[in-house]
């Protein structure tokens, strides 16, 4: 308590300067690299972690679709999702605003506020063929708000294809090409191709079967190394393989209709890996995502870009691009068409210094459906993250009530983790080899983490404590703050628990005991 007050009244001290100091940005004013508006696809992985593809030198998947998007245009190595939950994260993505500042949008499963402008409508009004195949916005419920339909656009859905167990049957590459046949002649398009892989459930065994090497798997540093985690890396890794392989007959599809030079191509995911400490947390693994972006002749390609960027960023580079109107409200977004555009590898833009993400609810994983509200700064160097309720368990309470309002027993709760991987955590946590892997991926966290992002990628060692780091840790304390108190975070100007009273409107809805009836234990 005598933290959350220091940290509380330092943010009040410090917001002054901020707000002369400000990290917004005014709306773009530069015109679109090329004189013909490009059409525009958005192409969106569904779970997928940097640096899982074979471009990043990651040798267990193999992705020549993303590669050739990366090779003909440029690989972005510092991209990040808004949050590391998918439906914050697109409805982020859609407005160009953070997360805290979408009501029930900037939550999981709830609505989408009609006062929040998406860009598909906005591409659109500025005389845009607007469709999305597989997934949009989601999970949650757009009608309630008033909504039409999906604000990623008109849904493209007709045709499915045989597909493995596990995986969509959705044929995203067909659908596209009935959004092709559909668009009037010489009108440029926006298209959401948004792919429902790698997310979970996996059919068991999938890679191996269809030759993937497990050798080559690199196990992350909060995951034990054993066979039954490598084996279900693999599996996500072919799911992503089979994205992969329905981006490469998306390209195709734009070959054959000479519109592949002409289209502005984005390939990226919502959040990161469906693994303990990765989904659903700010760590690295949760918001750290691929990004590659072509753009024909208009973009020089075979470059690396190691500005740091974030997936809001293409609200209004699209807008740009299109040179369709903004809307009268400030946006966060930053168009990276002055990255497209440059010649330079590496760091070339010297204000992006920072991105921001959060997460609020995630599944329904607590008494009341209570969430685990988290704020972060990522720099180059560190990642500082700010958990408001630390008296609450990250990955969920550790029991919940049966169907008949029974208790279950301890350790059979925890469900803001997928299974597979956690489930090895949890019925090991006994054995000392992996009772750290244990306390990682569900023990309570303090309310400040600072992690060197250079040599702990992983985070897994907290440096908040540290006097080595103190002055690093005030700086980013400071920066954070002053940022959420411009851009008016209920979580810092005391209206917090507004984000408790959204309704979660979509999948299931689980009963917990009260949190002082929950059986102690030390994870």
């Amino acid at each position: 308590m005598l933290l959350n007050a220091i940290i509380k009244f330092s943010l009040c001290l410090l917001v002054f300067f901020h707000l002369f100091c400000q990290e917004g940005q005014a709306q773009p004013t530069t015109t679109p690299l090329a004189g013909k508006r490009p059409n525009i696809l958005l192409v969106i992985s569904d779970d997928q972690s940097y640096p899982h593809a074979s471009a990043y030198g990651y040798d267990a998947i193999q992705t020549p679709a993303f590669d050739r998007i990366a090779q003909e245009g440029v690989l972005f190595t510092q991209a990040f999702a808004a949050s590391p939950g998918c439906s914050p994260s697109r409805a982020a993505l859609l407005t160009g605003l953070n997360c805290w500042q979408l009501e029930e949008a900037g939550t999981h499963a709830s609505s989408f506020p009609v006062s929040y402008i998406v860009f598909p409508d906005l591409l659109e009004k500025a005389g845009y063929f607007v469709g999305h195949t597989g997934k949009g916005w989601g999970p949650g419920d757009y009608a309630v708000s008033g909504r039409s339909r999906n604000p990623a656009g008109p849904a493209f859905m007709g045709d499915t294809l045989n597909a493995p167990e596990g995986i969509s049957h959705e044929d995203y590459a067909a659908n596209f090409e009935d959004f092709l046949s559909a668009r009037p002649e010489d009108q440029p398009f926006f298209f959401w191709l948004g792919s429902h892989e790698p997310h979970r459930r996996y059919k068991q065994g999938i890679g191996r079967a269809a030759g993937m090497a497990v050798d080559k798997v690199k196990v992350p540093p909060f995951l034990p190394d054993v066979a039954e985690v490598r084996l279900d890396l693999l599996d996500y890794g072919y799911e992503i393989q089979w994205f992969d392989a329905q981006l490469s007959k998306v390209i195709d599809a734009l070959e054959q209709t000479g519109e592949l030079d002409n289209t502005l191509i984005v390939v990226t995911s919502d959040n990161g890996m469906p693994f303990p400490r990765a989904k659903a947390n700010v760590y690295e693994y949760g918001i750290h995502v691929p990004l590659a972006i072509r753009w024909g002749n208009e973009v020089k390609g075979n470059r690396q870009v190691a500005d740091l960027v974030s997936l809001i960023d293409l609200f209004a580079t699209f807008l740009q691009v299109a040179d369709a109107p903004f809307p009268d409200y400030t946006i966060e977004s930053q168009s990276l068409l002055p990255i497209l555009a440059s010649q330079q590898q590496g760091k070339g833009d010297g204000t992006r210094t920072a991105v921001y993400a959060s997460r609020e609810r995630h599944s329904s994983s607590r008494w009341q459906n209570l969430g685990y509200p988290q704020r972060c700064i990522r720099t180059h160097e560190y990642l500082y993250i700010r958990n408001f309720k630390p008296e609450r368990w990250p990955a969920g309470a550790p029991q919940k009530m049966d169907e008949r309002g029974k208790l279950e027993a301890n350790h059979t709760a925890y469900h803001d983790i997928d299974e597979a991987a956690d489930q090895l955590i949890i019925r090991e946590r006994e054995d000392p080899a992996y009772r750290q892997y244990f306390h990682w991926a569900v023990g309570k966290r303090p309310a400040e983490e600072l992690y060197d992002i250079q040599k702990d990628p992983g985070c897994l060692v907290n440096l908040a404590d540290s006097a080595a780091y103190g002055e690093d840790l005030l700086a980013l304390r400071t920066r954070l703050g002053g940022y959420l108190m411009r851009t008016q975070d209920p979580r810092v100007t005391g209206r917090g628990e507004v984000f408790e009273t959204y309704p979660r409107l979509e999948g299931s809805i689980r009963t917990y005991p009260a949190p002082d009836t929950v059986l102690r234990h030390k994870p």
